[in-house]
């Protein structure tokens, strides 16, 4: 049984005993409520199991065969289909060609093929007003708010972390001294750690949760589909921990958590002030003791439910290496893996069958601490010793540039000098002398 399984579970059981209505399990778990009362059905005849698929692991039943998809995509690449969309291209091989595809699957085929390029939508009404969420943990909203909150006291320069609550308005904050992935990842798990995991985050574009395709100036955008790009290591802990990114189009679309900055930039700044505060770390008490706990008792609201939708963190959830920095690496014959420069051995208990050239995976943790897991299991590891220089390459001279001489000084070369003054033996006595001397 998956994570998504295990939350799909936790949904149906919450709706089971009523703490959820069945419209707000269909809402979470994207699905009808008419299919949520299936799932409810099966769940009490089949027990937990029910939320696995019975096909799982095998192929389906309904997939149609490699040879027709074959045989559409040849008939589409003649070129009197060219620029046929996926519904004409749909309608003209059910009607000349009898092949019945849907245009759903149409359209994967021919982008796979590159015989269709979609057009990207223009979101509308972006700017409309949205109703808060029904309960807590549903949708929190996540940004950085780069000012200056001291004001000019002290050398530090201080960017605000907040993540609030999209049905209580309930504010968790931090501040850092940049705006970094790992400041980042650092506040996620503060804030896991005491709620729990939510079913969503609500961010803005940045860099550090999206991964923006490049594409050249000249290049029309609105005539290219968007490559699928890799997630961001942020964005990768969030699909580790089954957390759902929501990417907002503008900074009007995450509104609740832009209002909070103007509230804290505000107040906050003027607070600290009177407080003296100079330095980080006083930033960041004053706003545990005295600004969060104002906030939380003014600001926030009662949601809707009284359900809470964060979900707790279960053994699985590795925060130390989830929320790290993580690559693969390949390992060599001698089962040493290079990093950054460096290589490391794994030790000789953790080879098992299947290591040498494998990949695994490389997790530069928040604590500094590096560790390397292949498939299930962490390996051992230390750092191999530099290499040594042989003593030959150490006392082996540089060849002298001569480059530099003068061709005046140099002269002409004398080693043909009196050359032909000595008569060469005859041939016979080269040979005897040859012959004598070995």
């Amino acid at each position: 049984m998956t994570q998504a399984d295990r939350d799909r579970l936790v949904t149906l059981k919450k709706a089971k005993k009523k703490l959820i209505t069945q419209a707000e399990a269909a809402a979470e778990l994207q699905v009808s409520e008419r299919h949520v009362k299936r799932m409810l059905k099966n769940l009490a005849q089949h027990g937990d199991k029910s939320v696995m698929h019975g096909l799982r692991g095998q192929e389906s039943n309904r997939k149609i065969d490699v040879k027709v998809r074959q045989k559409a995509v040849k008939i589409l690449s003649a070129e009197v289909y060219r620029g046929f969309g996926p519904t004409l291209a749909g309608e003209h091989l059910a009607k000349k060609h009898g092949i019945e595809v849907s245009r759903e699957t149409l359209r994967k085929w021919m982008r796979a093929e590159g015989l269709w390029k979609g057009r990207r939508r223009r979101a509308e009404n972006v700017h409309m007003w949205r109703q808060r969420r029904s309960r807590c943990g549903e949708l929190v909203q996540w940004d950085t708010s780069d000012h200056d909150w001291l004001e000019g006291r002290g050398s530090e320069s201080l960017c605000l972390i907040s993540m609030i609550d999209d049905a209580t308005s309930r504010l968790y904050a931090r501040f850092v001294s940049s705006d970094s992935t790992e400041e980042n990842m650092r506040t996620l798990r503060q804030y896991l750690e005491l709620y729990g995991r939510p079913v969503a985050f609500y961010t803005d574009k940045a860099s550090l949760f999206h991964t923006t395709e490049k594409r050249r100036r000249d290049t029309p955008g609105m005539e290219q589909d968007p490559k699928v790009m890799p997630p961001t290591q942020i964005g990768r802990a969030l699909g580790e921990l089954n957390i759902t990114w929501i990417a907002a189009h503008s900074p009007q679309a995450k509104g609740r958590v832009e209002r909070s900055f103007d509230t804290a930039q505000d107040r906050l700044v003027k607070e600290m002030r009177v407080a003296g505060v100079k330095t980080l770390e006083q930033a960041n008490q004053y706003l545990r003791d005295e600004f969060l706990p104002w906030w939380t008792q003014t600001l926030t609201v009662e949601p809707a439910s009284a359900d809470n939708a964060h979900r707790k963190l279960d053994k699985q959830h590795d925060l130390a290496a989830i929320l790290s920095h993580v690559e693969t690496r390949q390992v060599k014959g001698n089962y040493t893996v290079a990093i950054d420069g460096r290589h490391y051995v794994i030790d000789k208990g953790s080879i098992c069958t299947g290591l040498r050239g494998a990949t695994v995976r490389v997790e530069q943790r928040l604590d500094g601490t590096m560790a390397m897991r292949f498939k299930d299991r962490y390996l051992a590891f230390k750092v191999c010793a530099e290499p040594v220089k042989s003593a030959a390459a150490a006392k082996r001279k540089p060849a002298k540039d001569t480059s530099a001489l003068d061709a005046a000084t140099r002269g002409k070369s004398k080693w043909m000098k009196g050359f032909w003054d000595n008569p060469s033996p005859s041939m016979r006595d080269a040979i005897r002398i040859a012959n004598s001397t070995s």
